[in-house]
């Protein structure tokens, strides 16, 4: 009988590499992406301006002085000049990012929340079930966004919960249609097909195999979703129907001031460009995001 040694300094050691994890690998991917990355730090600075905001503030936004109405850029005092009412233009946009986040973001949420429920039912269950829920969304789809926010809003009044509440049903249909669409395809899959005929019933197979897939999809989707929704929220507040004086918002902030555009141009722009650059902010995030968890397999 041959003995062999074989001496275990002479054997070159093995380590095990493991390969990194989904989020892992969206995340590096993420990082990479210089501009989604800006995108990302400028919402991080706007939210916290939104939660330190009005300690930040140079001066009382709300407090107003006819004297010193619509004073210019760089006035002393008035870095970013006044208002029509003597109010301090930069304490105002600092203060209004948290009225004006709020109204574009907490739509979403709530839409996500109850779209992406209705659309993975919808999408999960098929069938008779899935033609009516669909039906339903459709008659609501059908309409303009910016009809449909108008429309509700004019009935249910003027009002910063009226706002939400007629935002959150203006985004409930894309974002169902999103999670519909993405769960009937999941719901053809190899992997759900074997825990069904495993035994597991609808909502284990829906909490434990189907939701980890589609979440991050309709993320996205609504991700991109919260700049539209602070463009729609700013035109209600810009037509009254939603923020009321003399609450700082940006939307009713450009409503105030379109009468001194003749007069103080640059002052009457400045909430139309903090709109501008938060919208572009989300959509640039969301597009990182989109393309980060575009991993082929």
């Amino acid at each position: 009988m041959l003995n062999i040694t074989v001496d275990p300094a002479k054997v070159p050691a093995v380590q095990n590499q493991r390969s990194p994890g989904y989020s892992q690998t969206v995340g590096r991917r993420f990082l990479r992406d210089r501009t989604a990355l800006l995108a990302g730090l400028m919402i991080l600075f706007l939210l916290a301006l939104a939660v330190f905001g009005p300690w930040l503030a140079p001066a009382d936004p709300y407090g107003s002085s006819m004297l010193n109405r619509l004073k210019p850029i760089g006035s002393p005092g008035y870095p970013l000049g006044s208002d029509e009412l003597g109010r301090d233009m930069l304490s105002r946009l600092i203060v209004g990012t948290r009225l004006s986040l709020f109204i574009g973001i907490t739509p979403v949420i709530c839409a996500f929340i109850i779209g992406a429920s209705i659309g993975i039912i919808a999408g999960y269950a098929g069938g008779a079930l899935n033609t009516v829920i669909m039906r339903t969304v459709d008659v609501f789809y059908a309409f303009p966004s910016v009809l449909l926010a108008i429309a509700l809003s004019g009935a249910l009044g003027a009002g910063i919960t009226n706002s939400l509440i007629s935002l959150t049903v203006v985004f409930i249909p894309p974002i169902a249609r999103v999670a519909e669409s993405v769960t009937t395809q999941i719901r053809s899959r190899d992997f759900v097909e074997a825990a069904r005929a495993s035994g597991a019933n609808a909502y284990t197979i829906v909490r434990v195999h189907v939701l980890g897939n589609v979440l991050g999809p309709i993320f996205v989707y609504s991700t991109s979703l919260i700049a539209v929704c602070m463009i729609l929220a700013s035109g209600l507040s810009f037509l009254g129907l939603g923020v009321k004086p003399p609450e700082p918002e940006w939307g009713l902030m450009l409503n105030t001031l379109r009468t001194a555009i003749y007069v103080q141009p640059w002052i009457a722009a400045l909430p139309g460009v903090m709109i501008f650059f938060t919208s572009i902010a989300f959509n640039l995030l969301s597009d990182g995001l989109r393309s980060a968890m575009e991993i082929k397999q």
